[in-house]
């Protein structure tokens, strides 16, 4: 919705910002460019032809969720919930911690942990998963549902962060996803294969085709999420499956392909899991999600790391964009001549698909440059951003 609507929403958390010594400071990258993304002379920074082509100078929305986000634990959390929290509604709360989150008791505790930093007057919600195991009880499912637990994360073993308590093979779970079809709790998958033969290109890919579709003819009335989709094929596989499939779209999916992380020099702080595409696939991603089909949702998967880990030998796979991904998502629609159709991948489709209701209040964008800081307070350590030091045409009013 754009217009003049009354604004009852959170707004930006100021937050904390750190110097940091990272190569990535005023790194420059590409937004909406049908060329390829160039990490090295491509720019955020306005293109203000195109970003202004709207002539929109506020945008109104129905406040956003976020259907992928990971806040990890500790004392880290009163550094990160808040930049969710001043600009999301609600959250859907990745499981994968040391030890991860197998029961409803210990979400539980978790969702306390996580509660305890939303600042005063956030409406702020955190919702819970469960980490799907082998040897997951069917009743866990049952107790969930009961909690108000909304998903189960499937992690093949050993793809991504943490997952290595994950499912070793899907068949173990057969019971668990048929008590889950019959419950109505929501599947979600990180939906990459882990067999060394696959090319980690092509990991989504095979995963769609051997394990996904797999799932779907065993239990037909399954809701799944395929999460962080990151090839044409997942964009053609979710434009012809049925209604209880959905997909999460992240902010780097949508801005980066695989020669903004290598092409240069290695660029650590674009590496996430599934990794960055051809540039093929991002513009496919693109094209389709901001038509607003009802199969897409934002899904930030804003995954914070210290910056050390990132920068190390064997560095960790994650982007932190919780502060900055709204605006990026908005030059992405407006860039490809669809800001029409950001309420509904921001606001709508995500509610609809896990049958809850839309936020009730509004979040406001005004057209304003503003630059991403170069690290965050991360615990004792920083945090780098997606975009640090760059200029965005959009931020979250207050």
């Amino acid at each position: 919705m754009i217009g003049k609507d009354r604004v009852m929403g959170p707004c930006r958390a100021v937050g904390h910002s750190a110097s940091s010594s990272s190569s990535l400071a005023r790194r420059s990258f590409s937004l909406g460019s049908r060329r390829s993304v160039s990490a090295v002379s491509a720019t955020l920074e306005s293109r203000d032809t195109d970003a202004a082509s709207s002539g929109l100078d506020r945008l109104v929305i129905t406040a956003p969720d976020d259907w992928h986000l990971h806040v990890r634990d500790g004392d880290v959390l009163a550094d990160v919930v808040p930049h969710t929290a001043s600009e999301y509604s609600r959250a859907i709360i990745m499981p994968n911690l040391t030890p991860p989150v197998t029961t409803t008791r210990l979400a539980e505790e978790y969702k306390e942990r996580i509660r305890r930093q939303v600042p005063q007057g956030s409406v702020f919600e955190p919702l819970m998963t469960l980490y799907l195991t082998d040897n997951m009880p069917v009743d866990e499912v049952y107790k969930a549902k009961e909690s108000g637990i909304l998903a189960f994360k499937l992690y093949p073993a050993g793809a991504t962060t943490n997952s290595d308590s994950g499912v070793t093979d899907v068949r173990n779970c057969f019971e668990v996803f048929k008590a889950m079809e019959e419950t109505g709790v929501i599947l979600l998958v990180h939906g990459e294969v882990v067999d060394p033969k696959i090319d980690i290109f092509d990991r989504e890919k095979v995963f769609i085709e051997s394990t996904l579709q797999v799932i779907l003819d065993k239990f037909p009335r399954l809701k799944v999420v395929l999460e962080h989709i990151t090839t044409k094929h997942a964009v053609e596989f979710l434009e012809t499956a049925p209604d209880n499939v959905g997909a999460t779209v992240t902010p780097q999916h949508m801005l980066l392909n695989r020669n903004s992380l290598l092409v240069g020099g290695i660029k650590p702080h674009f590496y996430c899991l599934p990794i960055l595409k051809r540039e093929e696939h991002r513009r496919a991603i693109v094209d389709a999600v901001t038509t607003g089909a009802p199969h897409f949702f934002l899904g930030t998967d804003s995954a914070p790391h210290p910056d050390r880990n990132k920068l190390s030998a064997c560095g960790c796979a994650g982007i932190y964009s919780a502060p900055m991904a709204l605006p990026i998502y908005a030059q992405i629609f407006e860039e490809a001549g669809a800001l029409g159709n950001f309420e509904k991948f921001a606001s709508i489709n995500g509610p609809a698909f896990y049958d809850v209701p839309r936020n009730q209040h509004k979040l406001e964008l005004v057209r304003e440059t503003w630059e991403v800081p170069k690290s965050y307070k991360f615990g004792k350590d920083v945090v780098v951003p997606l975009g640090a030091g760059t200029k965005l045409n959009w931020r979250v009013a207050c």
